[in-house]
């Protein structure tokens, strides 16, 4: 334990809590880690520098700078109390905290969600409600977040995820990105509407029902400037902010609409849906993995992305 000025140890949890600010820079984001309030953290570390006699931080007008004197304190503490969160994290099992982790709900769905079954041997459970899986890897549970990319990384940001899987490559120094996967986008209908097309351009898609997942037509806008080298100038006739939604209407004959391939595979091998194009360069978005830098290390959150990361080859 680390000695201090006055008479006896050292508090472990103001020690605890001075690792978390001086390894995030920031008091909110080490609250958000420590699932406390933020002026428990600055209390903590406020006595913490009283009793050592030392300023560990300079609070900035965002974050808290570190001292020398906190580098140095930061040096002797980190691995032996990372060591025993590791322990207590063991011994601790079902009663350890969360993994937090976000994404597209669709990706969520149908890739994530399924590559942890092989999991269940270990003691993988699943509970699902209304935009929240609550998973018991190993033990540990896992609760899952569904929602939009910059929703999503301004959390993952605020330490209130671990990890994010991401449709847009993060910007900044603040996250941490690894490419995961790319995901092709393919233009389908159902076998009846495309059988009323006699060709596929815009011109011949002008009058043919749009469906989107935003009223900007994002996706769809793309793989018209991608393929077609032309500005889409339509609009949406259905819009369903969930890409299985979407599959789901345009498979009943709806319109037509942009899937990622992955999402859409099995309706196009049972023919449901048709491919109206299959261009030689299609377009691509690659989705990424991300996490905080210098986030306290934790098993629970190293297995789930070193597992993601492993299984995202065959998605």
């Amino acid at each position: 334990m680390v000695s201090s000025d006055s008479d006896g140890p050292v508090d472990l949890g103001q020690l605890r809590t001075f690792l978390a600010v001086h390894r995030t820079g920031s008091f909110t984001a080490a609250a958000g880690d420590l699932g406390v309030s933020q002026p428990t953290v600055t209390g903590q570390v406020r006595a913490l520098e009283n009793r050592l006699g030392r300023q560990l931080f300079e609070r900035m007008p965002r974050g808290a700078a570190a001292t020398a004197a906190a580098d140095e304190l930061a040096a002797q503490v980190a691995a032996p109390l990372d060591e025993l969160a590791a322990v207590t994290e063991r011994r601790l099992g079902a009663l350890s905290e969360p993994v937090q982790l976000a994404g597209p709900a669709e990706l969520l769905c149908a890739r994530a969600l399924p590559a942890l079954a092989p999991l269940v041997s270990d003691g993988l459970r699943l509970r699902v409600t209304t935009g929240l899986a609550d998973e018991l890897l190993d033990g540990l549970r896992l609760r899952v977040t569904t929602g939009l990319a910059d929703e999503l990384l301004d959390g993952l940001r605020a330490a209130r995820y671990d990890l994010v899987l991401s449709s847009i490559r993060p910007r900044g120094r603040s996250v941490i990105a690894t490419p995961l996967v790319d995901e092709e986008f393919v233009l389908v209908a159902s076998p009846e509407r495309a059988g009323r097309l006699e060709r596929v351009d815009p011109a011949a898609l002008a009058g043919v029902p749009l469906l989107a997942y935003a009223e900007d037509l994002p996706i769809v806008r793309r793989y018209w400037r991608h393929v077609f080298g032309r500005r889409l100038t339509g609009q949406a006739a259905v819009v369903v902010p969930d890409l299985r939604g979407l599959l789901a209407a345009t498979a009943a004959g709806a319109g037509i609409t942009v899937l990622p391939r992955y999402l859409c595979a099995d309706e196009l091998d049972s023919g449901a849906l048709v491919p109206l194009l299959e261009p030689e360069d299609p377009p691509f978005n690659t989705i990424y993995l991300a996490e905080r830098p210098g986030a306290p290390e934790r098993p629970a959150v190293t297995r789930t992305r070193d597992h993601l990361l492993d299984v995202a080859g065959s998605w």
